[in-house]
């Protein structure tokens, strides 16, 4: 991750008080701040889809999937975290970027291709927040709407005005400087997380508790023949382990988390970033059985894709409001998580590429009310205005929440949750090829990749339905 150095770090004397053994600014985050991160990155809009996707596996496949991918997420996540500095994991150098720690273990091609896995996911990620944030507030407008008229009134919306005000608030946003920065965003962004959550498996809670429809659950899921023909079921199988595969996903940005943490002789970053990864998995896992289960014991069979967008609930309507505002906020914290990496790998790129262009490299001091002294960087400005003008121009092109999710499952799951993370401990190790340790871990990514190419045709082949039967001003659910 490229950290700016600020004029305002270097005063009062002493330049190494205010600085790391890397020369960069002092770094100043713990586990509860990475914590913070990775619940705002992982407790994303994929819980609001697992209900959907429980209900596509039943109840014994569905929280089979959500065990066993919390499990490889966390698994794979502290070994990425012993990767942080090179060779030795405590005082070896440090790795800024997921690319550096790629290129410190492996080297050679494997570095561009991981850049290319990280990068296209957190665009896709970001683009997806685009598409899902909108439908949250296109929720909004329609659950005042359905109120006033009826549950029966169209009340279509389009999604297109509110991913035009999504994209003018992340513009601001984007301004933020670096991941350093970043903390106070993630901490709301998480509040917000565990409030619509909470929300949907108190109403979840509610009905079932109160019994009043004949909700058909099974083992298995949705029944070909009554709820879906075969094919379907195959399908939407598939997608289903991509949705939930997308749901643990975070380990795109975990170096760049790590990146924040403050080092101690006791407490070096590897272990506190272990710890955060224990606390954010464990947590979210405690969240998605709970929603999935619930939310499909709510509704059964019929669990539609976003149970608080797609109407599972329509009353109170206040409390449906206030869960999508919810959302909304929460994925402002979580688009920026996700584009900070990417806005500082082209930066810090093209700051070493041409050094002396003064149109990359200064900053202007300007000082703003309530906050002091902002550096306007006009490279940053224009690059990362334009980046969230594209990102909700692809958006508008792609709206369908649960298909998009899918693939961006399948695509980043296993290179960089998987592929990356085991790699790079075999070398770290120095692991004896054909070794036990070695031929589990090599099952355990050969079984990943075909999990990810199956998801992956699942979703392509849900969106090229959701295309055809795409309608611009109805909400996609």
């Amino acid at each position: 991750m490229f950290v700016e150095k600020i004029p305002g770090d270097y005063e009062n004397g002493d330049v190494n008080k205010n600085l790391d053994d890397d020369g960069r600014v002092k770094r100043t985050g713990t586990w509860v701040t990475a914590s913070a991160h990775i619940i705002t990155a992982v407790i994303g809009s994929g819980v609001l889809s697992l209900a959907w996707a429980v209900a596509q596996l039943g109840w014994v496949g569905g929280p089979a999937a959500l065990v066993v991918f919390s499990f490889i997420t966390y698994f794979t996540s502290t070994l990425l975290a012993d990767a942080y500095r090179a060779p030795d994991p405590v005082n070896g150098q440090r790795n800024y970027t997921y690319m550096d720690a790629v290129r410190a273990y492996l080297g050679g091609r494997k570095v561009q291709l991981c850049g290319l896995a990280q990068y296209m996911n957190l665009t896709g990620i970001t683009i997806g927040y685009t598409i899902t944030s909108s439908i949250s507030m296109v929720a909004v407008k329609r659950s005042n709407c359905f109120h006033k008229h009826g549950h029966h009134a169209k009340c279509e919306t389009s999604n297109y005005p509110f991913m035009v005000i999504f994209g003018c608030i992340q513009i601001v946003l984007s301004q933020i400087p670096n991941f350093a920065k970043l903390s106070w965003l993630s901490i709301i962004a998480s509040v917000m997380s565990f409030a619509y959550s909470f929300i949907g498996l108190g109403l979840s809670i509610a009905k079932v508790a109160g019994g009043e429809e004949d909700v058909r659950t099974t083992l298995t899921g949705v029944v070909v023949g009554v709820d879906v023909s075969g094919s379907e079921k195959v399908w939407r199988t598939l997608q289903a382990i991509g949705d939930i595969a997308f749901a643990y996903s975070f380990s795109n940005v975990l170096i760049e988390i790590q990146d924040t943490i403050k080092w101690s002789p006791v407490v070096p970053e590897n272990k506190s970033m272990k710890r955060a990864t224990a606390i954010g998995v464990s947590t979210t896992t405690i969240f998605y059985v709970l929603c999935g289960l619930v939310g499909y014991a709510a509704f059964g069979n019929d669990a539609p894709g976003n149970f608080l967008t797609g109407f599972g609930f329509y009353e109170p309507f206040w409390l449906i409001d206030f869960a999508n505002i919810c959302i909304a906020i929460h994925l402002l914290g979580a688009y920026q998580v996700f584009a900070q990496p990417l806005f500082g790998f082209v930066e810090g790129w093209c700051s070493r590429r041409w050094p002396g262009n003064r149109f990359i490299t200064s900053e202007q001091a300007v000082r703003v009310p309530f906050y002091g002294v902002y550096y306007i960087n006009l490279f940053r400005l224009v690059w990362r205005t334009t980046y969230v003008i594209v990102t909700a121009l692809v958006a508008m092109l792609f709206p369908f929440f649960n298909n998009f999710l899918g693939l961006i499952g399948a695509g980043s799951f296993w290179p960089l949750v998987v592929y990356f993370p085991i790699e790079i401990h075999i070398a770290q190790t120095k692991m004896a090829k054909y070794s036990f340790k070695w031929m589990w871990l090599k099952i355990l990514t050969w079984a990943c990749l075909i999990v990810s190419l199956i998801a992956a045709a699942a979703s392509i082949q849900g969106l090229i339905q959701s295309l055809q039967a795409y309608k611009p001003f109805q909400l996609q659910d």
